[in-house]
């Protein structure tokens, strides 16, 4: 879902011209779906009028980890493998997304936002730390902004914001076509070949389309192929509108985030200039690369992404 943010006028033509061209890179062997282990356990939690399926494991301090499209909570298990050692670790599915229930509204970012404060509500976590990928990004941001006194630390990875800094521009790209494709005969031409709608994601906007390999390709397709599920994923990119006017209200009544963010750019994606997209909305931003990938960070290259994120948690 990714798209870069103009970094002087010249960012943005440097992501269309890596997604486009698809260039090949040495990259890392990439991780196969990582199970979540034994010690997880898995629930539905009734919160803001639907239920989200989420994933609950270890002791200490908590942190919450959000996905994006193209893929469900599954993706954070390298990662969730690691912080499960020594913190709470609280992996949802977004609504109508993965297992979770599909509920025929609510898809803006800033009403996914109390579904989440609502799980952590339902689990007695008063304050979390917060990771989030792609339309996660989102979700985070309406989360952070709306309850700051809940999010300890966020971790943002590889995908602008709604409304927040050169979006209108970033929105034109003929390269984010299906931020507006939808409706009842995109959902006809999509049904039954969810496999190939979605390989165009994970082929364009990785860096090396052979370390998203065919278990994790086949995995995420059956899951988009349940009933709903595609419908819902584009009811996520329909409500963009309402969210960017959403964010920049948020924005204006309550000022820039203050509690500390990474803002995680892939080195074949966003980069350095997901940083400069988040500091319009926080004071605190921290820069850091994922090395060897595209915007597929968890599935192209984990090692590197588990460690970024561990260190940052760990100050």
């Amino acid at each position: 879902m990714p798209a870069q943010v103009l970094n002087k006028g010249d960012g943005m033509l440097r992501y269309l011209a890596a997604a486009l061209v698809g260039a090949v890179v040495t990259t890392p062997s990439a991780a196969r779906i990582t199970p979540f282990a034994a010690s997880f356990k898995t629930q539905l939690v009734q919160t803001n009028g639907t239920s989200l399926y989420v994933r609950v494991g270890g002791k200490g301090p908590a942190v919450v980890l959000l996905h994006g499209f193209g893929d469900t909570g599954d993706m954070w298990g390298p990662l969730a493998a690691e912080l499960v050692k020594d913190h709470t670790v609280i992996v949802p599915d977004l609504r109508g997304m993965g297992l979770s229930s599909h509920p025929d509204g609510g898809y803006t970012k800033k009403a996914q936002a109390v579904d989440i404060a609502g799980v952590m509500d339902a689990l007695k976590v008063p304050k979390a730390a917060l990771v989030t990928h792609d339309i996660g990004n989102m979700v985070g941001y309406a989360l952070a902004a709306q309850y700051p006194a809940r999010i300890t630390r966020w971790v943002v990875i590889d995908a602008p914001l709604p409304g927040v800094g050169d979006w209108d521009n970033i929105i034109r790209s003929p390269v984010l076509w299906h931020f507006n494709f939808r409706g009842p005969d995109v959902e006809r031409l999509v049904q039954g070949r969810e496999r190939i709608y979605l390989d165009r994601f994970w082929n364009e906007l990785s860096a090396n389309p052979t370390t998203i390999d065919e278990e994790t390709r086949a995995h995420y397709a059956s899951l988009y192929a349940r009933p709903r599920a595609m419908h819902d994923a584009f009811e996520q990119f329909a409500a963009f509108s309402q969210d960017a006017t959403d964010n920049k209200a948020l924005l204006a009544q309550s000022g820039k985030l203050r509690m500390p963010v990474l803002a995680l750019g892939a080195e074949k994606s966003f980069g350095a200039a997901m940083a400069d997209d988040l500091r319009f909305v926080a004071s605190d931003v921290t820069s850091g690369i994922v090395p060897n990938s595209g915007h597929w960070v968890m599935e192209e290259n984990p090692r590197a992404t588990v460690t970024l994120v561990t260190q940052f948690l760990g100050k």
